[in-house]
């Protein structure tokens, strides 16, 4: 264990010559005000573990109560999938402007108004009136979590570069711990605020509320807040520290699109994805078509959601003691193929394993997230590759869950979109083996 823990902290070394400095930090007489620092420090990884928490709440509160929703609405089994299609095409969207913002206003500022977005949108939607305000409010919520899920592995790597894994780990678990809350109890709260799915929805909108405060204090003083590694080091918001190893001060920009590791991540992460918003879209009515109550569907989709709690957090240390990340991409898809090929046999029988097993398949994300950190050795390229990665795969994901309604609705079962889901569990383990290879794009785009 501890060799593995000196292998991640020489990894990071290498990525960063800049020692942590917590948000508003001085750059030199550590010592002589160490209780802010702390403060500081304590007060960010809080924001970071609370603005994980809302993340997904907004999706997969939306997918315990799609049927509810659907007839509310008087949409379509299409159209609800092009529902489950509008959170990844928001995150391709918005996720690619996140590094502009961060540089002009600080990651701190973005994700704060991120949060501002999340709870703006989640209170307003169930109440816009009609399909197309139900989806434009949505969208004003994904926009928050998309800039904020590009965001969430810079601010980690410039304030924690000594800590990329565990606190990867830690926000990743309280993403899971976030989705999986959001499925399991908005059915029963729902029950208990009055049986109105439009109040059910709307009660996540606190909890975003909440995770503006952490962030506050960092948003006062500006681009600071986000880059006290770079001012340390007397260099812009964004820019590579002259020191940085293979960071070459003739070219500012990383021409990502040269790495050939960059798209086998954005591939891997949009292929997850797909798995993913299917799941968090539709699991719950598979399960319900096969005469499981919708309680207990939506207790089952929080099995699979929660089942990230633990390996979030395990997975991402894991895979900073590993110089290749193959052998858990392989692990993560066999398990979502057994789960995809239970549902299809016994979907009702054994609905708590398949649960499981999808519950792991679904632990790609951090998975993900993690080797966005590993592949990049400078500050500037995880910022370029993670908006990279996101923008891309997200992009890739959009047509999966949009897929599967239609298929659903024409076959008037789940076969063909199962078969579906299990097809794309087999170049999303190719790839995912590509992008683990010990590599950084950085190395690669000088090498093209």
């Amino acid at each position: 264990m501890m060799g593995g823990m000196a292998r991640e902290e020489t990894r990071t070394s290498m990525s960063t010559p800049i020692r942590r400095t917590p948000p508003g930090g001085p750059a030199a007489g550590d010592g002589a005000h160490p209780s802010p620092r702390a403060w500081a420090a304590r007060l960010l990884m809080a924001g970071i573990v609370l603005a994980a928490l809302n993340l997904r709440p907004a999706i997969t509160s939306l997918g315990a109560l799609l049927e509810e929703v659907r007839d509310g609405l008087g949409m379509s089994a299409g159209l609800a999938g092009l529902l489950t299609s509008v959170p990844p095409l928001c995150f391709a969207v918005f996720g690619i402007t996140a590094p502009r913002l961060a540089r002009r206003f600080g990651p701190a500022a973005v994700v704060c108004a991120g949060m501002a977005a999340i709870a703006a949108g989640l209170a307003i939607r169930p109440y816009a009136g009609g399909t197309a305000g139900f989806v434009a409010a949505s969208a004003l919520a994904l926009m928050g979590i998309a800039v904020s899920n590009v965001l969430m592995p810079v601010i980690v790597k410039r304030h924690f570069p000594d800590r990329v894994g565990s606190m990867t780990g830690l926000y990743s678990m309280a993403l899971a711990l976030g989705t999986s809350t959001a499925a399991a109890v908005t059915v029963p709260m729902t029950d208990a605020l009055g049986g109105s799915w439009r109040t059910g929805l709307a009660v996540w909108a606190g909890l975003a509320a909440a995770a503006l405060l952490p962030w506050l204090p960092f948003v006062r003083q500006g681009r600071v807040a986000g880059t006290g590694a770079e001012k340390a080091a007397g260099t812009a918001p964004g820019a590579v520290a002259p020191g940085e190893a293979g960071a070459p001060a003739a070219r500012p920009l990383l021409p990502i699109t040269r790495s050939r590791t960059a798209w086998a991540l954005a591939v891997f992460f949009g292929l997850q994805a797909t798995a993913a918003y299917i799941t968090m879209g539709w699991m719950a009515q598979i399960f319900r078509d096969a005469g499981v109550p919708a309680a207990t569907a939506g207790l089952l989709l929080a099995v699979t959601m929660v089942m990230g709690v633990p390996l979030s957090f395990v997975i991402p240390r894991l895979a900073t003691r590993l110089p290749r990340q193959g052998p858990i991409v392989v692990v993560l898809g066999v398990c979502g193929l057994a789960g995809y090929a239970g549902l299809y046999l016994a979907p009702a029988a054994g609905a708590w394993a398949w649960a499981l097993l999808l519950g792991i398949s679904n632990c790609a994300f951090p998975l993900a997230l993690t080797m966005v950190g590993m592949r990049a050795r400078t500050g500037a390229g995880v910022v370029r590759l993670s908006a990279f990665a996101q923008s891309t795969g997200y992009l890739i994901s959009i047509p999966g869950p949009l897929l599967v309604g239609v298929l659903y609705q024409h076959s008037g079962g789940w076969g063909l979109p199962l078969a579906l889901m299990a097809a794309l569990m087999i170049p999303q383990t190719v790839v995912g083996v590509l992008a683990g290879r010990d590599r950084t794009v950085e190395d690669e785009t000088a090498a093209r």
